[in-house]
């Protein structure tokens, strides 16, 4: 899976965030060589891949500056298994919520979708045809292929020595011409009965016993006594444009071998995957002290229950036992209130790599705003373009949108260009509102200075912001 990224240097790696992501250079340059140090590794001495660990990396930001993105668009880059958590949503063991083995699982569930999908892609044009022929029988059923007997007297000896068909000759030219029909698409309302396996069976309760059994077991222990049962199927009558969709996806799966398919993942999850913690300033002890008691308690026991995840463990999960030595780690949080030296000693040295983002400046929202790939502008333009109005910024109005955020963010609380979806959305709601009732297709709207100042006047007079506040 990582030989997907295997042709981008460090280099084009930032210049692939460059197209979605303002500034933050640092950021980049730190993520791009964790992510090309991860096909070195696999291209290293076989002796030596075992004892290269990735560097661990800890993003240090306010909310809004881009922490989550660069580690969502690295693993798109690297097409690699990837999954988001939450530190604070996690408890210690023997309190009620969630374990951090789950973000493990989480992600190993990631990467058996990911094989799924790209086998199911494989056998595409195989299933195609079995799914082809279903409708078909469905269209024409087949006769048996043996010959129906022709009297003597039937025969027409008028001709040059042709013999009639037969009902199987007959059968077979009629399945040819709708055959025809099917692929040229000519038959697709047309409705007819198909069989489909039931997906909402209810699930098969399995009671723990003294012992207890965890999560992993549970639900691998319940899925191997769902597989043994019989599948259901029921009929409904769909048209074959629904029938083709419905249909493809269930002869898809069943020409792929799950057990590879688990295999492969759990390789791809240990060698290239990435779990991106967010908030993990949420489980840092106040001045770096537990305490007696109350909430850093629970804090504390996070980090310690994070501590062998990140130094590397095995995990069971129900597709197999994950071992996570090679799992590339990346921590963020804003820590505003806590320190990143609040963390326990231990945890803290298993995430080597500091990054610290900056803060957006004004230059930086109007640059968030015309540059991007997915900048908010162009998201905007796309949606009036479905209704065949095009919309368009001048620079100045852009300019002003960008200074509004920012001073929304000065006076308030800082969310970054988060804000910015605030302010455009004020902007533009009246116009998306009005389209396509009162501005029809074909119209033009731009954007300048003036009409900023206009749908923004009472944001920018009112000096009690929060209404404003995301």
């Amino acid at each position: 899976m990582i030989e997907s990224a295997s042709f981008l240097t460090p280099a084009q790696i930032v210049a692939e965030l460059d197209k979605y992501i303002i500034g933050q250079h640092d950021a980049k340059r730190h993520v791009a060589i964790a992510l090309r140090n991860r096909w070195r590794r696999l291209h290293a001495p076989a002796d030596m891949q075992r004892e290269i660990v990735p560097n661990n990396i800890l993003m240090i930001g306010s909310t809004g500056v881009g922490k989550t993105e660069i580690a969502r668009r690295l693993a798109s880059i690297a097409d690699a298994p990837f999954t988001k958590v939450e530190a604070s949503k996690f408890t210690e063991v023997g309190y009620v919520g969630r374990d951090v083995e789950s973000m493990v699982r989480d992600l190993v569930e990631q990467s058996v979708n990911m094989v799924r999908m790209r086998r199911k892609e494989e056998v595409k044009v195989q299933a195609a045809q079995v799914v082809e022929d279903i409708i078909l029988d469905a269209l024409i059923p087949p006769i048996s292929s043996t010959p129906t007997t022709v009297s003597k007297s039937s025969v027409d000896f008028s001709g040059e020595g042709n013999m009639p068909e037969s009902d199987h000759e007959l059968n077979e030219r009629t399945r040819e011409k709708f055959r025809q029909k099917i692929r040229a698409g000519e038959l697709d309302d047309r409705k007819i009965d198909i069989k489909v396996q039931q997906n909402n069976t209810p699930g098969i309760g399995v009671v723990g016993g003294p012992g207890g059994m965890d999560e992993a077991s549970m639900a691998g222990l319940q899925d191997m006594l769902s597989s043994m049962m019989p599948k259901k199927t029921r009929k409904r009558k769909v048209t074959i444009a629904e029938a083709r969709k419905i249909l493809l996806d269930e002869e898809a799966a069943k020409l792929i071998d799950m057990d590879e398919v688990k295999d492969e993942a759990i390789r791809n999850a240990e060698n290239a995957g990435i779990i991106f913690i967010d908030e993990i300033d949420k489980v840092a002890s106040r001045n770096g002290k537990s305490g007696g008691g109350g909430p850093d308690v629970s804090r504390e026991g996070v980090q310690r229950d994070l501590l062998p995840i990140v130094e590397g463990s095995a995990v069971s999960t129900k597709y197999g036992v994950i071992n996570t030595d090679h799992i590339l780690f990346i921590a963020a949080g804003a820590f505003h209130v806590a320190k990143p030296s609040d963390l326990i000693p231990e945890l803290q040295g298993r995430f080597p790599i500091r990054v610290e983002l900056q803060s957006l400046t004004k230059a930086d929202f109007f640059r968030i705003l015309k540059e991007p790939k997915n900048a908010l502008t162009k998201q905007y333009e796309a949606l009036l373009i479905a209704e065949e109005v095009e919309l368009s910024f001048d620079d100045a109005a852009l300019e002003r949108v960008a200074e509004i955020a920012f001073e929304v963010n000065e006076e308030v609380e800082n969310i970054g260009a988060r804000r910015l979806h605030t302010v455009m959305s004020r902007l533009l709601n009246d116009i998306l509102f009005d389209v396509p009732d009162r501005i029809g297709a074909n119209a033009h709207i731009l954007i300048t200075r003036e009409l900023v100042e206009e749908r923004l006047r009472d944001m920018v007079r009112n000096r009690d912001l929060s209404q404003y506040i995301l």
